[in-house]
């Protein structure tokens, strides 16, 4: 026997860490065996027996697992829509935190000048930083699933003759729910005049900023969100725009933290900031999401959009937290940030970006990740950083010299949305592994976005933007889609667009120096047939299918092994990594990188191409449009997937979309 701090056992020098042996214990003493369930309970003991206590057993959305302080939490991201599946309660305390941004509103827009800012989408959280005015009450969370929604952004305005788009509902269930920010206000002698409350559709979860000229638009109020939860504001108004010469400055959206500024007749209002909550990351680091701000660390969200001017300079900055940038005539508007309910900037009348839901509790298992970046888990023996939006990977002191495991998938390409067009090409896809020398190192992380579509006659979609793991890895965006009658081939990109009438597929990405990074578009019909669908990064874009449908988007490709994680399997329309895929069981979830399905403008009884092959939409890739009235699908966030095309923009609903998804990346080492 031996003694240790006047408690009796074995001595240190018995037993081998078995409690399997003849000796039954191991070595220590009393004192030791209290350690050991300490630690035990912490999952820093490989073989110790015992109950492991842990906190909530859930599944869904990215996985984030962090320390903050002593307290290791998982947070579930969603930046889809998907389930929160809680299947058992542990022994913390069961009240959960979240935040629930709703998707911002569009900006405003009239013969591109003088429209006001989009409002951020409304933000609930009951995070312990939200201030007093606006902390919603706990949510204790039961064994059962909860379905998660994740708004998208409203449509920017066109140009000329407009729309007012809002942005959509974000929720957990009818528990939370935050409501879509408002759109800006067009200028004022628009059909729809951007003056509230003549346009009832700039209120939101933050209210949009009001167009100018001629005359002052009125920015629009905040709204009550419609859950059950007190306090109900979700952000604050929009600024006012005035009638002003010489610039005529539209009002900036209202954010989450501030008022959209007025405009004046020189400058267009800036849009209100957000707010930062750290809910997904360690604090101290950069935030897996959200942009970042005034403070260091990141993590911003719902930020107003900027309002635009007449001409020259003075265009109104976005608010931190993904607001998109006012423009000057003729153009330069940017738009709100995805997966941050930022606004989008007035003037060429740009989208919102869409919302986001993230859910944290606390945990018990501990795990020292020994880099930081992303959204980290722990799966299969592997450390997990998945990157949703750009930042760092940055080694750790504890850092082991490895080789890292990597999926790099680029941004989707546009669709084309004017005269049978074809399908976004799905964002490059590239996978392999790489040393990371020893400590300290430091990568960049691009995360693309999703190409624009095109609304114009005879120009090309957009590329999607490209994504990388330090520029050696970089994966190159998904091609636009083409449309006739010139300009009707598709874009080369990652995977290449598909053509529009009487147009070739646009060409995939294959460097020399490595494997291919996606397939070929495919080829669209003859006039008043039918395009193309775009490449995919596991098959090349289907053909316009006669006499009249569109082509189908080529098929994505499974994530590997090492990054399928059960705990983020993905739902129906995603709400984890990747989504669904072609086949059944296992083999039909994780996937990305589906190509857009081309558009017909036949209506009798034939369709659009079905984006990431036939039966989808798979992997992320937006289903094609048909005349009339039926607008092709966006990609999905976070897939790389093609944007589906639509015929005749102008005869389809002002909630036409065709945009590209936007890429990841993803990094796995041993833990």
């Amino acid at each position: 026997m031996g003694y240790l701090g006047r408690r009796i056992g074995l001595s240190q020098d018995v037993g081998d860490s078995n409690p399997a042996t003849p000796d039954g214990a191991v070595g220590g003493g009393i004192l030791d065996l209290f350690t050991n369930g300490y630690f035990e309970r912490q999952g820093d003991i490989y073989n110790a027996p015992g109950v492991v206590v842990s906190g909530l057993t859930a599944t869904g959305g990215v996985i984030s697992d962090y320390t903050s302080g002593s307290a290791v939490y998982r947070a579930h991201i969603f930046t889809s829509s998907g389930t929160l599946n809680v299947t058992a309660l542990g022994a913390f305390d069961n009240t959960v935190e979240y935040l629930v941004v709703a998707g911002g509103g569009g900006g405003g827009a009239y013969n591109n000048n003088r429209g006001g800012g989009g409002g951020a989408g409304g933000l609930r959280s009951n995070f312990p930083t939200i201030p007093a005015p606006f902390k919603t009450p706990g949510l204790t969370a039961t064994v059962q699933p909860y379905a998660i929604t994740v708004g998208g952004g409203g449509v920017g305005a066109f140009s000329g003759p407009g729309f007012i788009n809002p942005g959509s509902n974000s929720s957990i269930e009818s528990i939370v729910v935050a409501s879509g920010g408002g759109g800006g206000g067009n200028r004022l002698d628009d059909p729809a005049p951007g003056t509230f409350p003549l346009s009832p559709e700039m209120a939101g979860g933050s209210g949009g900023g009001g167009g100018s000229g001629p005359g002052g638009g009125t920015g629009a109020p905040t709204v009550n969100s419609p859950d059950p939860l007190t306090p109900q504001a979700q952000g604050f108004a929009g600024g006012n725009g005035t009638g002003s010469a010489p610039n005529y400055g539209g009002g900036g959206g209202g954010g989450a933290g501030a008022v959209g500024a007025n405009g004046t007749s020189t400058v267009g209002g800036n849009g209100g900031s957000g707010l930062q909550v750290l809910i997904a990351g360690t604090p101290g680091v950069d935030q897996p999401v959200g942009t970042p701000g005034t403070n260091p660390g990141g993590g911003y969200f719902a930020g107003g959009g900027g309002g635009g001017v007449y001409t020259a300079s003075g265009l109104g900055t976005g608010g931190d937290g993904g607001g998109g940038n006012g423009g000057n005539s003729p153009g330069n508007s940017t738009a709100g940030t995805q997966s941050t309910g930022g606004g989008g900037g007035g003037n060429t009348g740009k989208s919102g970006g869409s919302g986001i839901v993230v859910v944290r509790y606390k945990i018990a298992s501990i795990a020292t990740a020994k880099a930081t970046g992303g959204a980290i888990s722990f799966y299969g023996g592997k450390t997990i950083h998945a990157f949703t939006s750009s930042g760092t990977f940055a080694t750790a002191p504890n850092w082991n010299a490895a080789t890292v495991e990597y999926v790099v998938v680029a941004g989707g390409g546009g669709g084309y949305n004017n005269d049978t067009g074809g399908g976004g090409g799905a964002g490059g896809y590239r996978t392999g592994t790489t040393p990371i020398g020893a400590h300290p190192v430091s990568t960049s992380i691009q995360v693309g976005a999703g190409g624009a579509p095109s609304y114009t006659v005879s120009t090309q979609a957009s590329n999607g933007g490209p994504s990388y793991f330090g520029t050696p890895l970089t994966a190159a965006g998904g091609g636009g889609g083409g449309g006739g009658p010139s300009g009707a081939n598709g874009v080369p990109g990652g995977s290449g667009g598909g053509g529009g009438y009487l147009g070739s597929g646009g060409a995939g990405n294959t460097p020399p120096t490595s494997p291919s990074q996606g397939n070929p578009g495919g080829a669209g019909g003859t006039p008043g047939a039918a395009g193309a669908g775009g490449g995919g990064a596991g098959g090349v874009g289907g053909d316009d299918r006669p006499p009249y449908g569109g082509g189908h988007g080529g098929i994505g490709v499974q994530l590997p092994a090492t990054f399928r994680n059960s705990d983020s399997t993905p739902g129906p329309n995603g709400g984890g990594l990747g989504y669904p895929g072609p086949g059944s069981g296992a083999a039909a979830l994780f996937w990305v990188g589906g190509g857009g399905g081309g558009s017909t403008d036949n209506p009798s009884g034939v369709s659009g191409g079905d984006g990431g092959g036939p039966g989808g939409p798979y992997a992320g890739g937006g289903n094609g449009g048909h005349y009339p009235q039926t607008s092709g699908g966006a990609g999905k966030v976070n897939s790389g997937g093609g944007g589906g095309a639509t015929d005749d923009a102008e005869d389809a609903d002002p909630k036409i979309n065709g945009s590209g998804g936007s890429g990841i990346v993803i990094i796995a080492y041993p833990s």
